[in-house]
């Protein structure tokens, strides 16, 4: 795929982010639940006591929406300075990717997590039958009250230790794309046969996707369960490795894991969902 303007990156991005956000939000809700430090579950018509006692409660329900068109920041700003590397390093190479992708990682963390630590805040918002959910601007000004500006921030050094999983990711993604693009160079299909060719090129940067997500995930998913306790509302947790050791001495090395399941039950869908659609996308307005 030629480097093309950014702003078709930028709409392609948005696309793939909308269109796997919408078929997997509903496991987004129970993976940020069971990261956190009170595990609530709702079950229809029956109240139980959670591990820790707490009151089981309705889980907050919280629509993919717009925002989530904010990963197309990621996809913009990782093809910008992919094309800008290209130009100082060996084109293409594991380099090019792990630059980009760090980039790229920092640039979407920085301009959008007060907005995911809303996300996660009302994701978090347990209440019981007949009372109305906390609304978006209600958080926002929650969060402004009890921690000013700072509080929209909190999480944010988790996030940056993330990006290790985001260059892990595409890393591990475009050496797979490569392989798929030289066999299918060095293939002889007839013409009729390019139907077959486009789809199983889609299928296969699907399977690129999901198997470059679940090595990253699986080696980088500590930092999520900090990071989500780092964003709840008046915690005990104050920074990444403060919580981190915290974490450990209080539930073990098993707690770092907790959701994993859930989220690569998540993830893996989406992520190739996302992926391919962004280069279904950028393909189509590549012309």
């Amino acid at each position: 795929m030629n480097q093309k303007d950014p702003l078709v990156h930028l709409f392609a991005g948005g696309c793939g982010g909308t269109v796997g956000a919408i078929l997997t939000c509903p496991l987004e809700v129970v993976k940020t639940r069971l990261q956190s430090s009170s595990v609530t579950l709702y079950i229809p018509e029956v109240h139980l006591s959670t591990i820790n006692g707490a009151r089981v409660s309705r889980v907050a329900r919280v629509s993919p929406g717009p925002l989530h068109c904010l990963k197309a920041i990621y996809f913009a700003a990782y093809s910008s300075s992919k094309e800008k590397l290209n130009t100082v390093l060996e084109p293409d190479s594991s380099q090019v990717h792990m630059v980009s992708a760090g980039v790229a990682g920092f640039t979407a963390i920085t301009a959008t997590n007060p907005i995911w630590l809303i996300k996660t805040r009302l994701q978090l918002d347990a209440r019981n039958r007949g009372e109305r959910r906390m609304s978006a601007f209600e958080c926002v000004r929650r969060v402004y009250r009890s921690d000013g500006i700072r509080g929209f921030y909190r999480g944010m050094s988790a996030s940056y230790a993330g990006i290790s999983e985001t260059v892990i990711h595409f890393v591990i993604y475009e050496s797979i794309k490569q392989k798929l693009m030289q066999s299918k160079a060095s293939s002889n299909m007839d013409p009729e046969e390019d139907s077959v060719k486009y789809a199983s090129d889609f299928i296969g940067l699907m399977l690129a996707a999901a198997t470059s997500k679940t090595c990253a995930t699986s080696i980088a998913y500590p930092h999520e369960v900090i990071r989500t306790r780092l964003r709840e509302e008046g915690t005990k947790y104050r920074s990444f490795f403060q919580t981190f050791s915290l974490v450990i001495s209080e539930e073990g090395y098993r707690s770092l894991y907790r959701g994993l399941t859930t989220h690569l039950v998540r993830q893996i869908p989406n992520t190739a969902i996302m992926m391919a659609t962004y280069e279904l996308v950028v393909y189509l307005l590549d012309g």
